[in-house]
C-alpha cells in the first residue's frame, strides 16, 4: 500500500511525485488516465516540438463542452498524457506577479502563500537560462526557461508598434518586482538542441529523472472513478484499468488531475453540495462548496492579416500586459494566412460554477464559466479592442473584419473564447470560508487522508497563464504534505 496515492500526472502531479519520492522511506504511487514514456525522445514528435500545439491526437486529449455566456458555447482541451497539460501547450511559462500571492494570502487568511514566502520553491524550481544569476532567480532547477533568442518578424512587428503607442519593455516578466504594464519576452519552458525548440514540461524535468527510484509507481492508463472512504476518512481510490475496475489503498490521496478532474471526482465521492449529490444518487460524505466557485481567463480574438514571412518559433513570443490584461500576438497561424490577437481578461470579476451532471465518471461535468456578466469586465475588454486596433495599425495589419468604433455587448459575445486557463473549483480558505474547499495546507476540509494540489485550489484570479503556478504549487505541496 502507498503511503501517498496522486491522482493525475499533470504539471503539478509530476512535480508532487518526484518531491516526495526524493525520502527513500517514503512510497509513492501515482496515477495516470494516459499514456507514459519513459525518456524524453520517447515522446511523440509532436508532443516534444515547442512550436507545436498538439491538438489533434484525440488519444491525448480530454475534451470538456463549456458554457461561454448564456448563449455561447465551447470546447476546452486537457492534456490526457503525463505532464498534462503542460504536455500540449505552448510553453507559456510567466510567474503569477506579486500581488496575485498577496490577494491569495488575503483570501486564505494566513501566510504560507505569499511572494516572499514562496520565491525559495519558485527559484528552485527553474533554470533560467536568461536571469539565472539576477536575485530572485534560479539557475539550477529542472524547468529550463528562455526567452526567444531571436524574434520573428511579426513580433518585430508587434515590438515596433507597442513602442509607438507609448508602452516601454519589461526586461524580465518573471522578476520579482517586474512592471505591470508594458511589453515584454515571454518565458518559455524549453530546451534548444540542434536547431528544434523543445518542449520540457514537469513530466521530463521532475517525473522521468526519478523513475528508477523503487518507492515510486507510476500506472499509466488509469482512470481514477471515486475515492472511497472509511466513515470521513479516505481509504483509496476506485480506478479503471484496461477496462478492468481496481481498486488502489494508501495512507493519503492526493489529487492533481486538475481544476475540472479534481472537482468532479470529489463531488462524485461524495464531497460537494448534499442536496445536488443526492438528487444524483450519490452518498454524501462532506458538505463543501466544490465547483461552487471558478475563475477563467475570458478572451477576445482579433483575426487579421500581416505580410511578415512566418517563422517557425514558439507560439507566443512576446505579450503586452495592461495590468488585468494581457494582449497576446500569436505567430502560429491557426488558420493558414490568417493571424491572431488574443486579448485575455486576467482579472476578471465574474466567476463561473462547475457541477456533475450525472454521477457516470463517463459524463463531463457541467461548466458554465458566466463570462461577460459583469459590466466592469465587458468594459475593460471593449478598452483592450480599442487599444488593439491601434497597435494593429501601427503594425501596418489589416482585420480581416472592421473593428467598429463602438464595440457592443454582442460584437464581444461574438468573438468571444477561453484561454482554458480554469482554476479555483476547489478553493483554498479557512473552514469559515463559505467558498473553501481545502485548508491553507492543501487538506480537504472535514475529511482525513485527502488533500488537493494543483489549479484547482487557486483563491484568486491568476494575472498570468498558469503553468509556472502549477509548477510552484507541486512544489509547495511538496513542502507542506511532508511536513
Amino acid at each position: 500500500m502507498a503511503d501517498t496515492l496522486i491522482v493525475g500526472g499533470g504539471s503539478a502531479g509530476c512535480v508532487l511525485a518526484a518531491r516526495l519520492s526524493e525520502d527513500p522511506d517514503h512510497h509513492v504511487r501515482l496515477l495516470e488516465a494516459g499514456p507514459i514514456w519513459t525518456s524524453p525522445d520517447g515522446f511523440p514528435p509532436a508532443l516534444r516540438d515547442g512550436t507545436e500545439l498538439p491538438l489533434d491526437d484525440a488519444s491525448l486529449l480530454w475534451r470538456y463542452p463549456i458554457q461561454l455566456t448564456a448563449t455561447t458555447t465551447a470546447t476546452t482541451v486537457r492534456g490526457r498524457v503525463i505532464g498534462g497539460s503542460g504536455s500540449i501547450n505552448g510553453c507559456y511559462f510567466v510567474r503569477a506577479p506579486a500581488a496575485d500571492f498577496a490577494a491569495w494570502s488575503r483570501e486564505i487568511g494566513t501566510g504560507g502563500w505569499t511572494y516572499d514566502e514562496l520565491l525559495e520553491p519558485l527559484r528552485r524550481l527553474e533554470h533560467d537560462h536568461d536571469f539565472g544569476e539576477q536575485p530572485g532567480h534560479g539557475e539550477a532547477g529542472p524547468i529550463p526557461v528562455r526567452r526567444p533568442a531571436t524574434r520573428t518578424p511579426l513580433t518585430d512587428a508587434f515590438v515596433a508598434a507597442a513602442a509607438a503607442t507609448g508602452f516601454g519593455e519589461i526586461p524580465d516578466l518573471n522578476a520579482p518586482d517586474a512592471a505591470d504594464k508594458g511589453f515584454g519576452a515571454v518565458p518559455a519552458n524549453i530546451d534548444r538542441r540542434d536547431g528544434t525548440t523543445l518542449r520540457v514540461g514537469s513530466a521530463q524535468a521532475y517525473l522521468l529523472p526519478a523513475l528508477t527510484r523503487p518507492n515510486l509507481t507510476v500506472s499509466a492508463g488509469a482512470t481514477a472513478l471515486r475515492i472511497r472512504f472509511s466513515g470521513t476518512r479516505a481509504t483509496g481510490v476506485e480506478c479503471l484499468r484496461a477496462g478492468t475496475a481496481e481498486f488502489i489503498a494508501a495512507d493519503r490521496i492526493v489529487l492533481c488531475a486538475g481544476a475540472i478532474e479534481s472537482a468532479a471526482l470529489l463531488l462524485r465521492s461524495g464531497i460537494g453540495d448534499p442536496a445536488r449529490l443526492r438528487a444524483l444518487g450519490i452518498p454524501v460524505v462532506q458538505a463543501l462548496p466544490v465547483g461552487r466557485w471558478c475563475t477563467d481567463h475570458p478572451e477576445i480574438g482579433i483575426d487579421y492579416r500581416h505580410d511578415a514571412p512566418h517563422r517557425r518559433s514558439p507560439v507566443l513570443e512576446y505579450v503586452l500586459e495592461l495590468g488585468d490584461i494581457e494582449i497576446r500576438p500569436y505567430t502560429m497561424a491557426f488558420t493558414p494566412g490568417i493571424r491572431q490577437f488574443a486579448l485575455a481578461l486576467m482579472r476578471p470579476h465574474g466567476a463561473g460554477e462547475l457541477r456533475l451532471r450525472s454521477a457516470d465518471p463517463a459524463d463531463p461535468p457541467w461548466i458554465d464559466q458566466r463570462y461577460l456578466e459583469q459590466r466592469l469586465d465587458r468594459d475593460r475588454l471593449r478598452e483592450a479592442v480599442r487599444l488593439s486596433a491601434e497597435i494593429m495599425a501601427a503594425m501596418a495589419a489589416a482585420p480581416e473584419e472592421p473593428i467598429p468604433a463602438v464595440v457592443s455587448d454582442e460584437w464581444l459575445t461574438a468573438h468571444l473564447a477561453t484561454s482554458q486557463h480554469l482554476s479555483g473549483t476547489c478553493r483554498m480558505g479557512s473552514p469559515a470560508d463559505t467558498r473553501a474547499v481545502v485548508d491553507p495546507r492543501c487538506r480537504v476540509h472535514g475529511v482525513d487522508g485527502l488533500a488537493v494540489a494543483d489549479l484547482s485550489i487557486v483563491p484568486v484570479p491568476l494575472g498570468r497563464g498558469p503553468q509556472a503556478t502549477a509548477v510552484l504549487i507541486g512544489e509547495r505541496a511538496a513542502e507542506l504534505l511532508s511536513g
